[in-house]
């Protein structure tokens, strides 16, 4: 992959959905105000065509944004990190996504295993290679960024021990405003203890006791949202200085084609051998101008934006542009 910004996800901006692409957008309101909810369900295959049909989802922006990953990782090699005692952890994750790309996208993935010996073929990129499963000396990177670099979103593997869940290895390179090197080693509460109002309504409480029980074979779902002032992935405190001034120069004139609704697919997945979890975070962006292709979703996010509490509006960083998103929003109400 190139080490050349794709100017894709970052200047000039040059990101764009197809039609089709608009219409899978995995939009995240089913009501017209918002409500704190711990929004857990099962994930199991969606309609045809949708954003979770799959227990991965590859789309239009498949190469770009591997792009974008290579870019970020040969500028700060710390986005992918694991603790020691994570390895079986990640070859765990290895063969769980492997397994369900090639079932999924056979014209696009490939898996032949024989015992131990396997030999993976990524088409889209025209790749191959042969390794040996749990032999990490087979492999040119560590079995999560081996894979993490073929895939979209970034992962997080979670060690379950002493009641609690720690975030002790993954690979993010494009967050929303959280680091993989702050919250590394940190338990469940203490990674999310910056969302505000949550806690006090024990929303971290039931969350954690249902993804302590999580199954083998039963893996969860839930949508995660935020708004960006450009497509731009990586909104992560490391780079900070370089997003943070786009959202003061949004106004009532660039609103459709600056303002981008951030969906994260987060998903979770038990891990056979280790017992931990891989959580997914698979991020989907669409412009104002595309979402009010569709006026029933506009009016909606227009009445959840002014039904959000203060706190969660500071937390989101929207203060800046809340108003002129509701206004500009409220034409196709």
């Amino acid at each position: 992959m190139s080490e050349t910004p794709p100017g894709i996800f970052r200047e000039p901006f040059n990101f764009a959905n197809s039609a089709a692409g608009i219409a899978r957008f995995p939009y995240p309101f089913d009501r017209d105000s918002f409500m704190y909810s711990v929004n857990i369900r099962p994930h199991r295959p969606g309609p045809a065509g949708s954003a979770t049909e799959f227990p991965f989802d590859v789309d239009e922006h498949y190469r770009a944004e591997l792009a974008e990953r290579a870019y970020v990782l040969a500028g700060d090699p710390v986005r992918s990190a694991a603790l020691p005692h994570m390895r079986l952890h990640q070859w765990d994750a290895l063969e769980l996504i492997m397994t369900s790309l090639a079932a999924a996208y056979p014209d696009r993935f490939q898996l032949d295993r024989r015992g131990d010996r396997w030999h993976w073929t990524n088409r889209v990129l025209g790749t191959a290679q042969s390794f040996g499963f749990g032999q990490d000396e087979t492999l040119e990177a560590p079995p999560l960024a081996t894979i993490a670099r073929q895939m979209q979103g970034d992962f997080v593997l979670l060690d379950q021990r002493d009641g609690d869940l720690y975030a002790d290895a993954g690979v993010v390179t494009g967050p929303a405003d959280w680091s993989l090197a702050f919250i590394l080693g940190m338990s469940f509460k203490q990674w999310h203890a910056p969302v505000p109002l949550a806690d006090e309504l024990g929303v971290f409480d039931r969350a954690l006791r249902y993804l302590l029980k999580l199954r083998h074979g039963e893996p969860v779902r839930r949508l995660n949202w935020t708004i960006s002032a450009r497509p731009r992935l990586d909104t992560s405190p490391e780079t900070y200085p370089e997003w943070r001034p786009l959202r003061a120069l949004v106004d009532r004139e660039n609103v459709g084609s600056w303002l981008h609704l951030r969906v994260e697919l987060q998903s979770l997945f038990r891990l056979p051998r280790s017992n931990g979890i891989l959580f997914s975070i698979r991020t989907y962006l669409v412009s104002f101008d595309d979402l009010a292709t569709n006026p029933i979703w506009a009016t909606r996010l227009a009445r959840v934006l002014a039904s959000l509490p203060a706190e969660l509006v500071a937390y989101k960083g929207l203060a800046l542009y809340l108003e002129p998103a509701i206004a500009w929003l409220n034409r196709f109400a």
